[in-house]
């Protein structure tokens, strides 16, 4: 998994690619927090992630709830079919901001 860091105003922005699992949840995890230190407005560009294990789904919500206590957001982009029917059938998608 790669992730590439960018800026859109006052929005981080994190291109994921790749596979997020337990071996590649940690930079996942550690971007996301970073990122909050930067801005709390942070955006995530899943346009290239080809899979998302339960490790992932954790990291995205230690994200969500750092967005929150910041008063900021965490928005997901570019979300695939397969990485949406995880998130559908674990009950992601009424917890993250998904934009298509």
């Amino acid at each position: 998994m790669q992730v590439t860091k960018d800026y859109n105003e006052n929005e981080v922005v994190l291109s994921v690619e790749g596979r997020i699992d337990s071996g590649s949840v940690g930079l996942l995890q550690s971007e996301i927090l970073n990122a909050f230190s930067d801005s709390n407005m942070l955006v995530l560009d899943f346009g290239d992630v080809e899979y998302i294990s339960s490790a992932g789904l954790r990291a995205l919500l230690i994200g969500q709830k750092t967005a929150m206590s910041k008063k900021g957001y965490m928005k997901v982009l570019h979300v695939n079919e397969e990485v949406r029917n995880v998130f559908t059938i674990t009950g992601f998608m009424d917890v993250l901001q998904i934009v298509d």
